[in-house]
């Protein structure tokens, strides 16, 4: 069923979104189209592909494609796709290798894409077939690396990566600086965790300020009475102290404040976040004023950001050394993958808090997570029904929003997130005059 711009900007409106931004297979089909195979998405670390050969295979949107380093060292972001019949040349989530040898008719492509082997060349004699023409390459994705973080973009139109990024790349700037050396990598596994819902609903979810004291009562409840009948003087564990903010008052959220930007970017926090009020881990302080001296040590920490979006594909966490990446798979159902990261020179207790974070918060046995999926599954029955026909977010339209920089600050339980990101989504989707 074709859409032109005028039904997708009816379904937007200042306070609120029509349901089915969330539940027409349609317009999922064309935010693959516009929005995730037409602005920058994240692929990966550069960490994830440190020796010639090794690679990453994920997809853009729809599109399958190669994330790999070469002989010289470069990161090439490559279509997937053999360019004779069109199989994936890579079959794997990650691995190394060589180069790329199709599994059909054996077509083999060294890592910069370019065609070295064809079996039984006899047959293209006589005809236009020239192992030598680039057309017979890979074909090569356009991609930007920032300080490690590689972002591919299938089109060739709109601004550079930092120039998408704008001031939300402190966020990354500021996860680098709490290395004592400056320099992070991504370390263990993987948690992938499947969610039942539309990929918004995540997005939406990850600057929502207002629903942790409904959603997350019961496990804020149990940690504080855990807290309570600790004997007198007894620390916190770190599982409580990890917990403990999920319980917090409307108040501190509000105080936290959140900041949006241009092309749907935007954090919750700044000085102040749950994630501000951790335990220290001996050594840490120290190693950071060796390098940066007291002063800017300071300063480094005292950035406490909660939640950080990349619209549409990738949140981190810079205080906790964690990312997740959006990984939508159909109208109803998204991916959702979990990183951590390293700092390195920084004591082997700060990664110890990051995986516990992401096991207590982000993994599919975790106690927060599971009451977001709940949420999320919910949302998605419920906005199937049709029995409401429109989404609000209308929270402090108008109010206390001021500019620092190319972003702008509200309080922390303002829905000026949610708007942020469905005006960038309404300008991604309506960027040519008839849509298909």
């Amino acid at each position: 069923m074709s859409k032109t711009i005028e039904d997708i900007k009816a379904l937007v409106e200042p306070t609120r979104i029509h349901r089915s931004l969330y539940t027409d297979p349609d317009l999922f089909n064309l935010e693959m189209e516009r929005i995730f195979e037409r602005t920058w998405v994240y692929l990966g670390h550069e960490s994830q592909v440190r020796e010639p050969g090794d690679y990453l295979t994920v997809n853009v949107g729809r599109r399958p494609v190669i994330m790999v380093r070469d002989k010289d060292g470069n990161i090439n972001v490559l279509h997937n796709q053999c360019t004779h019949r069109g199989a994936k040349v890579a079959g794997k989530t990650c691995g190394n290798a060589r180069a790329f040898r199709c599994c059909y008719h054996g077509w083999t492509f060294k890592t910069d894409g370019t065609l070295i082997g064809v079996p039984h060349k006899d047959g293209y004699e006589q005809t236009n077939f020239d192992i030598k023409d680039p057309a017979f390459s890979l074909k090569v994705v356009r991609s930007e690396n920032y300080r490690g973080f590689v972002f591919a973009n299938l089109s060739e139109e709109g601004p550079d990566l930092k120039t998408f990024l704008g001031d939300a790349a402190s966020s990354i700037d500021n996860m680098i600086e709490r290395s004592p050396e400056g320099a992070i990598e991504i370390t263990g596994g993987v948690l992938r965790f499947r969610h039942n819902c539309n990929w918004k609903l995540f997005v939406d979810n990850l600057n929502d300020t207002m629903h942790p004291m409904v959603t997350h009562q019961s496990v804020g409840d149990a940690c504080q009475a855990y807290v309570d009948e600790l004997p007198e003087g007894a620390p916190k564990t770190n599982e409580a102290d990890i917990i403990s903010p999920f319980g917090s008052s409307y108040q501190m959220f509000d105080e936290m404040g959140v900041s949006v930007g241009p092309h749907g970017h935007a954090f919750t926090g700044g000085e102040e976040s749950i994630h501000s009020n951790y335990m220290d881990i001996p050594g840490y302080m120290e190693s950071m004023e060796a390098t940066y001296g007291p002063e800017k040590a300071r300063q480094i920490l005292s950035v406490n950001r909660h939640n950080t979006i990349y619209y549409p594909s990738l949140t981190i966490k810079g205080a906790i050394q964690s990312i997740r990446i959006v990984r939508p798979i159909s109208v109803n159902e998204t991916e959702i993958e979990t990183w951590t990261f390293r700092l390195k020179g920084a004591p082997d207790e700060m990664l110890h808090r990051t995986m516990l974070y992401s096991r207590l918060i982000n993994s599919p046995s975790s106690m927060v997570g599971s009451d977001d999926l709940e949420a999320y599954v919910r949302l998605q029955e419920g906005l199937m029904s049709g029995g409401t026909e429109w989404v609000d977010m209308s929270r402090f339209i108008g109010r206390e929003e001021h500019p620092e920089g190319n972003m702008t600050r509200a309080i922390g339980t303002s829905d000026i997130s949610l708007r942020n990101q469905y005006a960038a989504w309404l300008d991604y989707m309506t960027h040519e005059k008839e849509v298909a």
